[in-house]
C-alpha cells in the first residue's frame, strides 16, 4: 500500500514563508505525476503546482512567481516552497502522486492523496 505523510503546514503572517513537504512511502514501483492542491471551506479542491510526466511544471496562476514545486525522485519526495504568502492562500494543503505498484502492470497508475496540512496566513 502507498501512503503519502505530509509535513510543513502552520501559521505564518502575510509576506511570509513556508515549505511543505510529502513523501511517499509503500511498494511503489514508477511515479508520473506529483502535485499539490488546496481545499478551503465550501470551495472545491484546486490544483496549486505539479510536475507533469515529461518533468515540466505547471502552476494555477495566481501563485506564479510565489510558489515552486520541487522534487527528491530517490527520496520520492516532492516539495512546495511558497513565498510572499498571503491571507487568500490559506488552506488545507494536499499533495497526490500517481504510481504503478505492480510490476507485472508497470502502466497501470493509480491515484493517491495525503492526508493534508493546514496552512494559515494571518497578522
Amino acid at each position: 500500500q502507498v501512503q503519502l505523510v505530509e509535513s510543513g503546514g502552520g501559521l505564518v503572517q502575510p509576506g511570509g514563508s513556508l515549505r511543505l513537504s510529502c513523501a511517499a512511502s509503500g511498494s511503489i514501483f514508477s511515479i508520473n505525476y506529483m502535485g499539490w492542491y488546496r481545499q478551503t471551506p465550501g470551495k472545491q479542491r484546486e490544483l496549486v503546482a505539479a510536475f507533469l510526466n515529461d518533468g515540466n511544471t505547471n502552476y494555477a496562476d495566481s501563485v506564479k512567481g510565489r510558489f515552486t514545486i520541487s522534487r527528491d525522485n530517490t527520496e520520492n519526495t516532492v516539495y512546495l516552497q511558497m513565498n510572499s504568502l498571503k491571507p487568500e492562500n490559506t488552506a488545507v494543503y494536499y499533495c497526490k502522486i500517481h504510481a504503478s505498484v505492480d510490476k507485472s502492470r508497470p502502466n497501470a497508475f493509480y491515484q493517491y492523496w495525503g492526508q493534508g496540512t493546514q496552512v494559515t496566513v494571518s497578522s
